[in-house]
């Protein structure tokens, strides 16, 4: 950051009331009609009362003319232009122009400067800043502070507000005391008295002036922050982006340009071509992105009205949509029949799903009560009281039952596994008779051959579905007959969708002949139109010639005619002289002299006619360009 931007003090005051500023103003580059030397806006006449700082110390504050913030004010450029004292006035005012008291001093201050509390609070605000600004300061100094550590402390405060603040030494403390207060806007400076400064840790005193240092401090961290800020007002070029409409922006720039220009200004020269270049391309770098979006939208302009022309020359939509929307209606149709039956084989396949969850609920109940009535016959053998023989007999009927069991079992076994292999044979015929079924629907959906079919077939349906759990073959399948209406009716479809090919490649046929011939005809128009070109730019030539060459001929008609003039002149002097003998002459020459004066007429009347014809074909023709370049213009402010 460029603390040396502007200084913090205020301008004094102007002697003579003029509100400008004590800078020279560079001259403009427009070079002054008068000789009287180079001269500085600012008016010499007004130089010579300028108050004079004391020259001891060439240091001096720069002042910023028309900006009045006292954080702005101690940023402007640390270059010592003003070292000339007739030319650069300092913003500190000497000795002898003490300035008129403030009306502030009458403020009072409302801060509580006698409490404990806050004096500590003060004291550790002070204390932490002056050694975060790299000032040593000691544990106890700002409890029991002497006037020389005072002065340091007040000193380096108004060094780091304005770095470019005098302290001369032949001036007292007090007189730099009060001075820097009122140019720091110091709000309770009525208050403090400069008595207090040989002792300033007294009791009745030290408060006021500690929360003077305090006061002071709050500005500098206010300045601190302000200067990191970045805002624009700091008018810093390096701060400022490639594109802004910061009206601060602007001034920056220009509060830059000046005070480079200022310095050659100083060096004897009126103008700054460099300075206008370098404020030139920045101008040029800011604008670079709106330049580049400008060239964007009009290439869109031109892709937008070629996307136009295209739409005009074609034909309308509409028609094409009457079609897409048919045709999207009728896709409409087909697949609701679509999801109706597949609602249907969704609905048949639930029903299948419930028959064999209830099957299966019967046996497993069949299969309780079988295993109930074997527990029951046990108990009931048990019970019985029999004979060994009636019980080897039973064992021998038990063991042939059994066998004869197992016999069966085993054939229900190899039953059920034909069942099973004959139920998976099925389930894989009826599968590959719906994939067909389904690849049979796809292909009428595809073909658009749903119903309704297009006249003459639009009472016959084409769908088929398979009813798999039908108890008679014949009602496996359901819709119209395969061998007797199916077959025949695609192959009529067939043959009809073989005559529509046909007679859409014969119309395509005919199209393409038709646009030959269309394209040949564009051909031939715009030969014509660059033969009517060629003619309308022969004709312009053809009537620049003629103009040239009447302008050619009645030059030297007139040139004649001065010549048959003079002559006549000569001749009338020497029939005068000569007598009646010259008289035939002179009637030869006024004949010939009138033959030349309607030769030059006709001429004449032949280049204004054939003039006026070029010029009316030429007027034309522009007119027509015209209305056609109005057209494009309209056609591009509309869109």
């Amino acid at each position: 950051m460029d603390f040396g931007r502007r200084s913090t003090m205020q301008p004094h005051g102007d002697p003579y009331g003029n509100a400008r500023s004590n800078l020279p103003v560079p001259a403009t580059v427009k070079k002054s009609t008068h000789g009287h030397g180079r001269m500085s806006l600012a008016g010499p006449a007004m130089r010579a009362p300028y108050p004079i700082p004391p020259g001891t110390n060439p240091r001096q504050s720069l002042m910023r003319s028309q900006n009045m913030n006292p954080l702005l004010q101690s940023a402007s450029k640390a270059q010592n232009f003003g070292r000339t004292p007739m030319r650069r006035g300092s913003m500190w005012q000497g000795g002898g122009q003490g300035s008129a008291p403030p009306t502030s001093q009458t403020t009072k201050d409302t801060r509580p400067l006698r409490d404990r509390s806050f004096q500590a609070k003060m004291r550790q605000d002070v204390g932490t800043f002056l050694m975060s600004t790299g000032f040593e300061v000691a544990p106890q100094m700002l409890q029991n502070i002497t006037g020389k550590d005072f002065r340091a402390v007040f000193q380096h405060l108004i060094q780091c507000l304005d770095p470019l603040w005098p302290f001369h030494t032949e001036l007292r403390f007090e007189e730099h005391f009060m001075q820097a207060l009122r140019a720091m806007k110091y709000p309770y400076v009525g208050q403090i008295d400069i008595k207090w400064l040989p002792t300033p840790a007294a009791m009745h005193s030290w408060p006021s002036l500690l929360g003077m240092l305090h006061w002071l401090v709050e500005l500098c961290k206010a300045r601190e922050h302000y200067m990191d800020s970045r805002h624009p007002t700091l008018q810093d070029p390096a701060l400022i982006p490639d594109e802004f409409d910061d009206i601060q922006h602007h001034l920056a720039l220009a509060f830059n340009h000046n005070t480079l220009a200022y310095v050659d200004f100083l060096q004897g020269q009126d103008v700054f071509p460099e300075q206008e270049k370098l404020l030139e391309e920045r101008y040029a770098r800011k604008d670079a992105r709106v330049l580049e979006d400008l060239e964007r939208l009009r290439e869109r302009l031109k892709e937008i009205q070629a996307e136009w022309e295209q739409l005009k020359k074609s034909a309308p939509p509409f028609e094409e949509l009457k079609k897409d929307n048919g045709s999207l209606r009728r896709d409409k149709l087909k697949f609701e029949e679509i999801l109706r039956r597949f609602e249907e084989r969704k609905q048949k396949w639930l029903r299948l799903v419930q028959d064999e969850k209830t099957e299966l609920e019967y046996n497993v109940a069949s299969l309780e009560k079988m295993h109930a009535e074997e527990q029951r016959l046990g108990d009931i053998v048990k019970m019985q009281n029999l004979s060994p023989e009636e019980v080897l007999r039973m064992n021998t009927e038990h063991e042939s039952l059994t066998r004869e069991l197992e016999s069966l079992k085993h054939k229900v076994a190899e039953m059920s596994q034909v069942v099973v292999r004959l139920e998976v044979s099925l389930t894989r015929k009826v599968s590959d008779a719906e994939e067909a079924l389904d690849q049979y629907t796809s292909l009428l959906s595809t073909l658009g051959l749903f119903p309704p079919l297009p006249p003459p077939l639009e009472d016959v349906d084409l769908t088929i579905d398979l009813h798999s759990a039908a108890a008679n073959p014949q009602g496996l399948l359901s819709g119209a007959d395969i061998r007797k209406v199916v077959k025949p009716t695609l192959s009529r479809i067939t043959e009809m969708k073989r005559t529509a090919h046909a007679e859409v490649e014969s119309e395509r046929i005919k199209v393409d002949d038709e646009l030959d011939q269309l394209t040949l005809e564009c051909e031939t128009i715009e030969e014509e139109a660059l033969e009517v070109m060629n003619k309308t730019n022969a004709l312009s030539d053809q009537a620049d010639e003629l103009r040239d060459a009447a302008q050619q001929e009645g030059l030297v008609s007139n040139a004649e005619a001065s010549r048959l003039e003079r002559d006549l002149a000569a001749a009338r002097t020497a029939a005068m002289a000569n007598g009646v003998g010259v008289k035939s002459r002179l009637q030869a020459l006024q004949i010939a002299y009138r033959e030349q004066v309607d030769k030059v007429n006709r001429l004449k009347e032949d280049t204004v006619r054939a003039v006026i014809k070029n010029s009316s074909d030429i007027v034309a023709f522009k007119d027509e360009v015209s209305k056609q370049l109005q057209y494009l213009k309209d056609f591009a402010e509309a869109n």
